[in-house]
């Protein structure tokens, strides 16, 4: 089997993956299929470029990323997740399961990008931390503590505990205020 069609083989095989990813990217499903047909683009345009043997899922993650990043650049503009259907997040399941889809999808909007971005492509796609570092251009270390990040704050959120993990202050009690001199008058 000829290179070209293996690389176009596993170009068709990572679709659904890069439609994920655009999705968690631009928030609007015309828009992420816009934007998948020009990283597609952009790779079979750069086809000689690809090693082969090395990440392609990777190499594609961050064409597509690359694409995503200089469409905003070009434009400066957004969608806002209420313009997504709910459909998008959520299928026919129960009540609550609905609830809870909706409510994990609110709280991925409120993620930074960079933590929703690592969230998606580690746990929706399975990309490990090496792969995820190596598609967006960072440290593993870098992409794990995003991960980590974002998977806290999502419980946090989801558990309705406060946002910043640190012990609420202490009450001063009345009585102690007024047993106590006040420095003005001494």
């Amino acid at each position: 089997m000829s290179e070209a069609l293996v690389f176009h083989d596993q170009v068709i095989a990572i679709l659904p993956k890069l439609r994920v990813q655009a999705l968690a990217l631009t928030r609007n499903r015309a828009a992420a299929e816009d934007l998948v047909q020009d990283a597609v683009c952009n790779a079979l345009s750069a086809q000689d470029s690809f090693i082969p043997g090395t990440n392609f899922a990777a190499w594609m993650h961050r064409i597509l990323r690359n694409r995503f990043i200089s469409n905003l650049r070009k434009r400066r503009d957004t969608t806002d997740i209420d313009d997504v259907p709910s459909s998008v997040f959520a299928t026919d399941a129960a009540h609550e399961d609905r609830l809870a889809l909706k409510e994990l999808g609110h709280a991925m909007t409120r993620l930074p990008a960079d933590q929703r971005e690592a969230l998606v492509m580690v746990v929706v796609h399975g990309m490990s931390y090496e792969a995820l570092a190596q598609a967006t251009g960072c440290a593993v270390g870098t992409a794990k503590s995003r991960v980590f990040r974002a998977r806290r704050q999502l419980e946090s959120w989801l558990l309705g505990e406060r946002s910043e993990r640190q012990a609420p202050r202490p009450q001063i009690r009345a009585e102690r205020l007024l047993d106590e001199p006040s420095p003005l008058h001494s």
